[in-house]
């Protein structure tokens, strides 16, 4: 079991066609596998039964979309030790016995598994996560209260407002450049470029200009503007 009073250690997952495992067809085991297809998991859910809303996406012939493909639904009880042929376990059925049953298979296979409002039997624990693009904002109470978690996520989305995400695209695009002449840009004045205008230039959509505030804060020439496709994600560096 999980020791409680112990601080978690905080990791994003990298689920992207890796095989996991739900079990369970409720609306809180709805929620965990609507997170996970967002993730590009490869998501197995098995449930004798299943709520409306996850229905309607398995009914659809290609899977709700290029995003909800690596959907298989299994309508059947869970089997002993299956849980262990997956990357990552989640138990939400709402039984104790099964949900128990299911992370005790888990753990003893070394699977990492989250048991839904029991973080006892956890050995992974969900946060309450907001996206915006390639950010992430999320908040964990270790399992205390997942209430709390939701309401502080909330407060922190709407404190910070959306553009986040094209800051993030725009900011890693010209630290591609700077990598890209050997150079690091681990000395440079993060927290001055982000409590400048950038964020307001990229939310009324002047693009261009806010590369030329970042390209001014890196030391780069200006004119470096954004490519055509925004969705696109540079190449990762070792440099910082």
């Amino acid at each position: 079991m999980a020791t409680l009073d112990a601080p978690v250690f905080p990791v994003g997952l990298v689920v992207a066609d890796k095989p996991c495992l739900v079990v369970g067809g409720g609306r809180v085991a709805w929620r965990k596998i609507r997170s996970l297809l967002e993730c590009r998991a490869a998501v197995t859910v098995v449930a004798p039964e299943i709520c409306e809303p996850l229905a309607l996406l398995a009914a659809e012939p290609d899977g709700g979309g290029a995003a909800h493909h690596h959907l298989d639904v299994r309508l059947r009880p869970y089997r002993r030790h299956e849980a262990s042929r997956y990357m990552l376990v989640v138990t939400a059925t709402g039984n104790p016995r099964i949900d128990h049953m299911v992370s005790e298979d888990a753990r003893g296979a070394g699977v990492w598994v989250n048991c839904a409002d029991d973080a006892s039997h956890c050995s992974v624990l969900l946060p309450a996560v907001h996206r915006d693009g390639a950010v992430s904002i999320a908040v964990s109470t270790a399992g205390r209260s997942p209430a709390l978690a939701t309401w502080l996520r909330t407060q922190i989305a709407d404190l910070l407002g959306d553009g986040l995400g094209d800051m993030a695209d725009l900011v890693a695009q010209a630290r591609q450049q700077v990598h890209s002449t050997g150079t690091s840009t681990e000395s440079m004045d993060w927290t001055s470029l982000f409590d400048g205008p950038l964020r307001d230039l990229i939310r009324s959509g002047h693009r261009d200009e806010a590369m030329d505030v970042i390209a001014e804060a890196l030391g780069l020439a200006p004119g470096l503007h954004s490519t055509s496709d925004h969705s696109a994600s540079p190449e990762p560096s070792p440099l910082r």
